[in-house]
């Protein structure tokens, strides 16, 4: 990775670490702490932690890192969402939002990866003692989670819309102080792109964040969802201030020696 990206991800790590812990995080503490429990001790889920590691894809983004966080913060939003509803389906449905959290990127570098995503999570849990309802949530939810296309209604199930409301939610969330100091940054090294291109696609970038604000589909996400958003979106404009600054430093010129990986 260039120098000065190098640089720029350093300080987009500053600042995700001094802003004020997203209110999510402090109002769902008891949520996200059975949710982290449950991640880490279920064997299902352990099971599936392991299957699903050869379909991930950390060099871009979308590896084990995103996929726990959006496994436990979507099983967290399913238990506050759930809070009047049978206390033994909801454990269920938290289960299952969290194969979804693991599943949902399996095959994202394709193209439609959210619909081939959900075709791979039949194949990988097809010998898993949970039922046919069970996959076939799991697989609509993965389906349904990608943003910018146009959500299909839901009207006659319930649980359907609560589970891939909460996977999309979790997902969505990664579009705030994720995105700048993890995301962008894997992404640029795996693209390869130049400074040039980065500062060409930077504005943009940061329209599309802007737009996911008002996408939150369940009550927990469009309480807590913008919140994230916003904080992604004041590290971002900071960040593309000082790349448009230092990118004129000679310092930070390129010079004929490779310079990636950090």
């Amino acid at each position: 990775m260039n120098r000065l990206l190098i640089e720029l991800k350093k300080e987009a790590k500053a600042m995700a670490s001094a802003l004020p812990v997203p209110v999510f995080y402090r109002d769902l503490e008891t949520q996200i702490e059975f949710a982290r429990d449950m991640f880490f001790d279920h064997p299902l889920v352990i099971r599936l932690q392991e299957d699903v590691l050869p379909f991930l894809y950390d060099e871009y983004a979308h590896g084990v890192y995103h996929s726990k966080k959006v496994a436990i913060e979507a099983g967290a939003i399913i238990l506050k969402e759930g809070e009047e509803m049978d206390p033994d389906r909801v454990r269920e449905l938290v289960l299952l939002a969290q194969f979804c959290g693991l599943l949902h990127d399996s095959c994202r570098l394709d193209a439609e990866h959210a619909q081939r995503g959900a075709e791979t999570s039949k194949v990988i849990l097809k010998n898993y003692p949970i039922s046919e309802r069970s996959k076939e949530l799991i697989a609509e939810s993965i389906a349904r989670h990608e943003a910018f296309k146009p959500e299909k209604p839901i009207d006659n199930d319930p649980e359907l819309k609560l589970l891939s409301g909460a996977l999309y939610d979790a997902d969505k969330f990664r579009w705030g102080p994720d995105n700048f100091s993890t995301t962008l940054w894997e992404i640029c090294d795996y693209e390869d792109w130049t400074i040039d291109e980065i500062m060409d696609k930077f504005p943009k970038g940061l329209d599309i964040i802007k737009s996911i604000e008002t996408t939150f589909r369940t009550e927990t996400g469009q309480k807590y969802g913008p919140e994230m958003i916003a904080q992604g979106i004041s590290i971002g404009t900071a960040i593309y201030e000082k790349l448009t600054e230092l990118s004129k430093d000679p310092k930070y010129q390129p010079d004929d020696r490779t310079e990636r990986n950090i």
